[in-house]
């Protein structure tokens, strides 16, 4: 049985189709097809603090690309739904409507608890001893959300208007920084040695671009060597040494910095990065939910 996750990010809106399977009696999510288009309602959120007729029109074609491609994989259940940039949206109820009438898919605006809760669905059902405390970070377009868990169970969560995007447009104010370096330091057990998890597209290419294997860790060190290459040079430069798209090669070296700042704060030399995501946690949801 196939899914539709529809995930309207700042940065960009993506389509997974995807399959649940079992693995060593574990659950996870078969990809069937991936779709990503870099919409980037961010820019005109951030600016304008609403989404300007040119991006409102792009975003319907988008989601009925997406609907038919869907369409194509005959899903079992579609569902989509946006975050950071729709939440600040002025306009995102006359959006949704517009998209709606349309394309005849609804998108719901999830808060940025709901977002890390579909991210951490899928920890339910990776593979990791559950018996060690993690942290899992995941780094958007428009907001950072942190989630610490011990004996397998979420103790804390909080999500910080703190983004790639978000940084490249200059809009993270410095208060924001200190709350999040706040809340670590009064929510995370420093005596106690935590698993560090990171998600998100950024961080998955970055895991990529160092070489390393599946379930491979990266090191801070290298996260910091790769920041120290990569940041002095033009964008261009970055997409031909690296084989970037260009709306990757902007907004990765604000990702490899917000890493390194709680990563830093959390005195770890090590990232895991399971490759999964939001997507993935509302397909296992979906799963879920169909078999009542």
């Amino acid at each position: 049985m196939k899914f539709g996750a529809i995930d309207i990010g700042t940065n960009a809106a993506r389509l997974l189709v995807g399959e649940v399977d079992k693995n060593n009696r574990r659950l996870y999510v078969k990809k069937v097809s991936y779709t990503r288009i870099p919409l980037r309602l961010g820019e005109d959120v951030f600016d304008e603090g609403s989404i300007s007729k040119k991006k409102a029109n792009d975003f319907v074609k988008t989601i009925q690309a997406f609907r038919l491609i869907s369409e194509i994989f005959d899903v079992h259940s579609l569902r989509a739904v946006a975050t950071s940039a729709m939440r600040e949206a002025k306009n995102a109820d006359k959006i949704i409507e517009k998209i709606q009438k349309e394309t005849g898919v609804t998108i719901e605006i999830i808060s940025g608890q709901e977002e890390a809760d579909l991210i951490f669905g899928n920890f339910e059902v990776l593979d990791i001893d559950q018996d060690i405390p993690f942290i899992v970070i995941d780094v958007g377009g428009g907001s950072t959300e942190v989630s610490i868990f011990e004996n397998g169970h979420l103790i804390s969560s909080r999500s910080f208007e703190i983004g790639t995007l978000r940084a490249l447009k200059g809009k993270v104010e410095q208060h924001v920084w200190t709350t999040l370096h706040d809340w670590i330091d009064e929510n995370v057990d420093m005596s106690r040695p935590h698993q560090i998890f990171g998600t998100g597209g950024n961080i998955n290419k970055i895991h990529k671009i160092l070489g390393a294997k599946q379930n491979e860790s990266i090191s801070v060190v290298d996260i910091q060597s790769l920041h120290d290459q990569l940041e002095p040079l033009s964008i261009k430069k970055r997409v031909e040494l690296l084989q970037l798209k260009p709306d990757r090669a902007d907004v990765i070296i604000p990702a490899m910095e917000i890493y390194l700042f709680i990563l830093k704060q959390l005195g770890c030399d090590e990232l895991f990065v399971p490759k999964v995501g939001l997507s993935d946690g509302m397909i296992l949801k979906m799963h879920e939910e169909s078999r009542g």
